[in-house]
């Protein structure tokens, strides 16, 4: 079994590009996640107590699926004061960035005589999905609960799976209480996104679904999309790193593990004009590989999916990197602003050798709530602007109306829609 992939850009190119979600999600995956859908809408609560016994085996009873203000209590007791504050370092850097962003939305023009102002609405209410499976992570709910809040959303809940006995990992339920979340649900898999959708006595349903989990919780978002939104598809996570010699090939052999420790079919892969650079990361990984914590999941995510790919220039890499349309892009080369401007499709881009995922994942702020599998050409990593709509607010003046009225006599006898320019008329002329 080969260690990474290695080889020509050239070489590997089209089979690079061929991963997509047909080969991610079976026919078998769409009806097994279907019919648990279709319980919990039947069954409800009780349907949420079995899926529980079932998939996560603890018992729990219905007074259970909501969390008790004393277990959020208990849970500060468990963690460590250094863990509290890293918590808060992240909801505050990600909080200083999202209020920025809403603050530039809003604006006010105007135009011959009418006044524009342009607003942002914050939607109602919010669930968001935290996976606890292989791993827990409060970094994703701070990412995904605090542009809610600071979009305005009233009402942001969590379902996470219970893994501790009935309990929930104490450094989640205290990074939910310091984001502000009031209700967390004892729910995980496809069932937490089920009651989310569609509700259940316990449970109140809500407009949006955010947050990653694993594959059966992104079919079953995709699927109950047809009814309630949700923030993007999510598949394996993905770093791509373009480099050149004046990269640190043990900085790029430890970012690519990093990112690859998250799950056995995650996807990591360096491209460089250096060849010397590609040996030298691929001797870094062998040596590295033996002592890593998390190796197996590690061994299999490189072997299955990594690779290093040799490209002639930095143009050839471009293309690839615009075409494989990566979750998380570094870009380590001497000419980087040359090649950021022409990057088109990634869903966050990192500059230099002191920019890492990690640094983006745990302190920056930048969320890391990210599209895969290609969507970044359409998709963006998820913010305050997926909470809110925006709307137009519009005032105007009798002045403004008469210089308004050819264009919308002419464009309404274009469209056939008389009337249209009558209601204007009227008002000027009274007739």
């Amino acid at each position: 079994m080969d260690l990474i992939k290695i080889g020509l850009l050239k070489d590997m190119y089209a089979s690079l590009l061929s991963r997509h979600y047909e080969s991610y999600i079976s026919k078998d995956d769409l009806e097994y996640v279907e019919n648990i859908i279709k319980y919990v809408r039947e069954k409800g609560d009780d349907a949420l107590v079995d899926l529980t016994s079932r998939f996560d085996g603890v018992k729990i009873s219905k007074k259970d699926i909501a969390v008790s203000e004393d277990e959020i209590e208990e849970a500060y007791s468990l963690v460590c004061e250094d863990s509290i504050n890293a918590i808060k370092t992240l909801r505050d850097n990600v909080m200083r960035i999202e209020e920025t962003l809403i603050k530039s939305l809003n604006l006010s023009l105007s135009i011959n005589g009418f006044t524009v102002k342009y607003v942002t609405r914050p939607l109602s209410n919010v669930g968001v999905y935290v996976p606890g499976g292989l791993a827990y992570y409060p970094s994703s709910l701070i990412m995904s609960t605090i542009p809610a809040f600071v979009a305005g959303v009233s009402r942001v809940c969590i379902c996470t799976p219970p893994n501790l006995g009935i309990k929930i990992n104490p450094v989640v339920l205290v990074a939910a209480d310091i984001c502000g979340v009031k209700e967390i649900y004892r729910v995980g898999g496809v069932q937490a996104i089920a009651a989310l959708a569609y509700g259940t006595e316990t449970v109140k349903s809500v407009n949006k679904i955010v947050g990653p989990g694993g594959k059966y919780v992104s079919i079953a978002k995709l699927l109950v999309s047809k009814d309630v939104l949700i923030d993007m598809f999510a598949g394996p996570s993905e770093l791509l790193v373009l480099a050149d010699e004046s990269a640190n090939p043990k900085a790029v052999a430890l970012d690519l593990i990093s990112q690859a420790e998250h799950s056995p079919d995650s996807i990591v892969g360096l491209v460089t004009t250096s060849k010397q650079l590609a040996l030298n990361v691929y001797s870094n990984i062998a040596e590295l590989i033996d002592g890593l914590p998390r190796r197996d999941v590690i061994e299999k995510s490189l072997s299955s999916n990594g690779f290093i790919a040799l490209c002639t220039d930095l143009n050839e890499a471009i293309a690839f990197i615009n075409d494989f349309a990566p979750e998380h892009l570094e870009i380590v080369v001497n000419e980087w602003e040359y090649v950021a401007e022409r990057i088109l499709n990634a869903g966050l881009i990192l500059i230099g050798n002191y920019a890492p995922t990690a640094a983006s994942d745990y302190y920056i702020g930048v969320n890391h709530v990210l599209p895969t599998g290609g969507y970044a050409k359409v998709y963006s990593g998820l913010s305050s602007l997926d909470f809110i709509k925006r709307v137009y607010i519009v005032s105007g003046s009798i002045e403004g109306l008469k210089a308004s009225l050819s264009t919308i006599r002419i464009l309404a006898a274009s469209e056939n829609l008389p009337n249209h320019f009558l209601s204007v008329k009227y008002r000027l002329t009274g007739m």
